[in-house]
């Protein structure tokens, strides 16, 4: 797992500014301790930090071919590198070192734009060839590994995290007002777009090209908008199993000590038990949990238990994260309003002292269908074939005075496009256009939103959100933060469920194989149940519980208070004071703690991200 960054100009007489290429890198050395590189070539650059996974001493990049003619930069693992050095072996090809990152070298040479086909992992990488004359970049096909760039007509700029674009001094830190109007309504931004109208987000599964003057986008590869299989259940049991294995298989390759996050969860605990039942010994696990009733810890111990794993447990206060926020905040990059991102934080941290590499359990209810909500949307599904659905909606919205339950009416009567914008919501439309006056509460679905119901209109509405999440949720909030709170401790997270073979079989289930009466993930549940304690199997999912409810009652009401409402922050420069101080008293008895915390997130990187001097923004160190 690494950093990369790089500089091009149009102009091919202009060269890159060496000093301000350094700059960029030194800002996310956090990405790789263990080793850095820089390389420029006339109007061209490109930097790395590294953190050495596999082939210790050999993988310094960037990395070149063997006549020089092209230069690499990669983060990422490529899982089936061996398997593709073999054949680029027999294509007549020349290894010097036994690192992934020169598979992707020759791989150029043999296939060009395609050799992202060849590629199967994370991976976000960029590459100069001079004989061509290009600068070519992609991005793996869930968007598990960043990219971010900035374009104008003189220059263009990229790397792994947004703050390494802070120094170029070209760019403006100007707010996209759509994509703030985006991030109150689902806690993130959707990509291409990012809180800075000058920084895009490559999206996943997307490659760029730049020759000469030209920029061309392309997507080479999307979730399967297919009709499903015609699969029996032992058929897709058979092909499950023989699927997960080779994934977490393969993620088990690595020169450095690796281990796994642990919550007690289906998915973390399915991952657990496949490395065990593959014979890892001395499996080391970690978990995080608090001494509330929202912990998880006892659901983890009793995994741990089982496998006789070499168990780390930690327990998360308040007070920690009120004195970290500000470090979470900048290591987040761009701002997410997901409480898990505190525990994500402390926890890679914690297994930093441990190991190098974490297996996680990212994924999975996308694919197979996990979350509670796909079941509440069906319900609704049925519910609005029914005469008169939408006249109810509007009688039970009238005398309605619990705000579920006029969420809940609302849905009566409306396609699954006005129901389900996602797995993440924070404020209603009404709310955030009470909040941020700029915002008309009658403006459409988000765009991608939109976009991802349109391409997915042949599915069924159980594949639909599914879609939907795949494309908006995973890629934009939990690979994000899966993604920054390890990298903020140089620890690299490998999610085997996003294995896009693995993916691209989940999607092509039938729904009755997902999605089973009130069981979630019914397959990957029939899969694992020999092998998990049943109460795990069969416990209710919890996701990454957050404290915060209580903790914005009590511990923290005064700190955020203090700090929504203080002069120098976001409320005076954008939002309404008015409807914050109306919010914090709301939650006194009712849960608003998600707002409350998407707020405190947006105002932490306001301050940093937009009215701090660098020399001031970049000076945060991880907490002990």
């Amino acid at each position: 797992m690494c950093g990369i960054n790089g500089l091009y100009h149009f102009d091919p007489l202009r060269p890159v500014d060496e000093a301000l290429l350094d700059r960029m890198r030194a800002a996310a050395v956090h990405r790789g301790p263990d080793d850095k590189g820089l390389w420029t070539s006339g109007n061209v650059g490109l930097a790395f930090n590294r953190l050495s996974i596999i082939d210790l001493s050999g993988g310094h990049q960037p990395m070149s071919n063997e006549d020089g003619t092209v230069f690499l930069i990669f983060n990422g693992e490529i899982y089936n590198f061996m398997e593709l050095r073999d054949r680029l072996i027999a294509r007549g090809y020349r290894f010097r070192t036994r690192s992934d990152t020169e598979t992707i070298v020759h791989a150029w040479e043999e296939y060009g734009e395609r050799c992202v086909d060849h590629l199967r992992g994370m991976f976000a990488f960029a590459l100069w060839d001079s004989r061509r004359q290009v600068l070519f970049g992609a991005r793996d096909r869930l968007g598990i590994k960043p990219f971010y760039y900035y374009l104008d007509r003189e220059s263009f700029a990229f790397a792994s995290e947004m703050k390494s674009l802070l120094q170029l001094p070209q760019l403006t830190r100007e707010l996209d007002e759509t994509a703030l109007a985006e991030y109150l309504l689902h806690r993130y931004v959707i990509g291409p777009r990012t809180m800075l109208r000058s920084v895009k987000k490559l999206q996943a599964g997307h490659t760029i090209a730049l020759h000469r003057d030209q920029v061309k986008i392309e997507q080479y590869w999307d979730v399967p908008l297919e009709e499903p299989r015609n699969l029996s259940e032992p058929e897709a049991l058979e092909e499950l199993e023989d699927l997960l294995q080779n994934c977490v298989k393969s993620h088990l390759i690595s020169d450095v000590p690796l281990g796994a996050f642990l919550s007690g969860g289906l998915d973390s605990s399915s991952v657990v038990a496949l490395m065990h039942k593959m014979g890892v010994s001395d499996i080391k696990t970690f978990s995080i949990g608090y001494n509330t009733k929202e912990s998880e810890l006892g659901y983890a111990k009793i995994v741990a238990d089982h496998f006789a794993t070499d168990h780390y447990p930690l327990e998360l206060t308040a007070s920690r994260f009120r004195d970290s926020l500000p470090q979470i905040v900048w290591n987040m990059d761009e701002p997410v309003g997901d409480e898990a991102s505190i525990p994500l934080y402390y926890l890679s941290q914690f297994a930093r002292k441990k190991v190098t590499v974490a297996l996680s359990g990212e994924g999975s209810d996308e694919i197979f269908a996990g979350y509670p909500s796909y079941a509440r949307m069906l319900t609704f599904e049925k519910l609005n074939h029914l005469p008169l659905a939408s006249v109810a909606g509007s009688l039970l919205m009238r005398f309605a005075r619990d705000g579920k339950a006029r969420k809940y009416a609302a849905m009566l009567g409306r396609p699954l496009e006005m129901r389900y914008g996602g797995v993440s919501s924070t404020f209603t439309r009404e709310q955030a256009a009470r909040l941020l006056p700029s915002l008309h509460s009658s403006e459409p679905v988000a765009e991608a939103v939109s976009a991802a119901y349109q391409r997915s209109h042949k599915l069924t509405p159980l594949a639909r959100m599914s879609y939907l999440d795949l494309k908006t949720w995973l890629a934009d909030d939990l690979l994000v933060k899966a993604d920054r709170m390890s990298m903020a401790h140089s620890l690299e997270l490998r999610v085997p469920f996003l294995d896009h073979k693995l993916v691209e079989f989940g999607m092509r289930l039938p729904d009755h194989l997902k999605l089973r009466g009130k069981t979630p993930k019914y397959l990957l549940k029939k899969l694992v149940e020999p092998l998990l304690p049943r109460q795990i199997v069969h416990r209710e999912k919890q996701g990454f519980p957050v404290p915060t409810r209580s903790w914005f009652r009590d511990d923290l009401a005064g700190f955020a208070r203090e700090t929504l409402l203080a002069t120098e922050g976001a409320v005076k420069q954008i939002f309404s004071r008015q409807e914050i101080e109306r919010l914090l008293s709301a939650h006194e008895h009712q849960d608003r703690s998600q707002q409350i915390y998407a707020l405190l997130v947006f105002d932490q990187w306001y301050r940093q991200f937009v009215t701090s001097p660098l020399s001031q923004a970049t000076s945060f160190e991880p907490v002990a």
